[in-house]
C-alpha cells in the first residue's frame, strides 16, 4: 500500500509536433505492434495516435522497440479482438517535439468521468437493475497565477484561440507521468479577491482516459 501527494508536480503542454506518419496496422497484441514505414520515431519518444479503434484514438503512448518500419506501443494492451478488432487499428501518429509547462498552478480540480447507467425492471421481476453504458465528459481545472509572461500562459492562449488538441503531461513527483489529449480553455478575466493573488482558469476538457506510465 502506498499514499502519494501531488506537491512538487509539473503540468505540460506539448509545445510542438512532428509530421504525421501513417500507421498502415497495429497487431492484437500486449503491447500492441504498430506497422509504419519509416517512422522515423525512436525508444522513449511520445506519439499522439489517431486509430480505427475509439478505445486508441486520441491517446499519448511512448514508443517502445523501434525499428525501421515497426514499433510497440508501450503499456497498451490491444490483444482484445473483442475491444480492438482485427485489422481495425490503422491511422496515424505524430511524434511530439516538445512540451512548455503550465507553471504557476494554485489550485486543481476534476470534474466528470462518472459512470452512467440504464435501469430498467423486467414485468416479472420484483426489483430494478441497472447496466453500465457510458461515462459523462470528464475535465481537468487549474487556478495559475495571473502572468501573461509565461510561456505557458502563452501556449494555452494559442490552444484556446485555436481550438486544436494537445498533448498534456503530467509528471507527478515519483517521476510517474499521466498523458492527456485535451482541448485547453482559458479565462482572460482575472480574479479580484482582496489579500489572494490573482488567478485564471484553465481547464483541460479530457478527449479518452489518460495513459500512466512508471516513470
Amino acid at each position: 500500500m502506498a499514499v502519494y501527494l501531488p506537491n512538487g508536480s509539473t503540468v505540460s503542454i506539448a509545445s510542438g509536433y512532428g509530421a504525421e506518419k501513417t500507421i498502415s496496422a497495429i497487431t492484437n497484441a500486449n503491447p500492441g505492434v504498430a506497422t509504419s514505414a519509416a517512422h522515423g520515431f525512436t525508444d522513449g519518444d511520445y506519439i499522439d495516435v489517431v486509430s480505427g479503434w475509439a478505445r486508441l484514438t486520441d491517446r499519448i503512448v511512448r514508443v517502445d522497440g523501434a525499428t525501421t518500419g515497426t514499433f510497440a506501443l508501450e503499456g497498451i494492451d490491444t490483444s482484445s479482438t473483442s475491444l480492438f478488432p482485427t485489422g481495425g487499428g490503422a491511422g496515424t501518429g505524430r511524434g511530439i517535439t516538445g512540451w512548455t509547462q503550465l507553471a504557476q498552478i494554485l489550485d486543481s480540480t476534476s470534474e466528470g468521468g462518472e459512470q452512467q447507467y440504464w435501469t430498467g425492471q423486467f414485468l416479472e421481476s420484483d426489483r430494478e437493475i441497472r447496466i453500465p453504458t457510458t461515462k459523462s465528459a470528464a475535465g481537468i481545472n487549474f487556478q495559475i497565477a495571473d502572468d501573461p509572461t509565461l510561456p505557458g500562459y502563452q501556449l494555452a492562449k494559442v490552444a484556446n484561440d485555436d481550438r486544436e488538441p494537445r498533448a498534456v503531461m503530467i509528471t507527478l513527483s515519483n517521476g510517474q507521468k499521466l498523458l492527456y489529449k485535451a482541448y485547453i480553455s482559458l479565462s482572460l478575466i482575472p480574479s479580484l479577491t482582496v489579500n489572494e493573488a490573482m488567478t485564471v482558469g484553465v481547464t483541460l476538457s479530457l478527449l479518452g482516459d489518460p495513459v500512466r506510465y512508471a516513470a
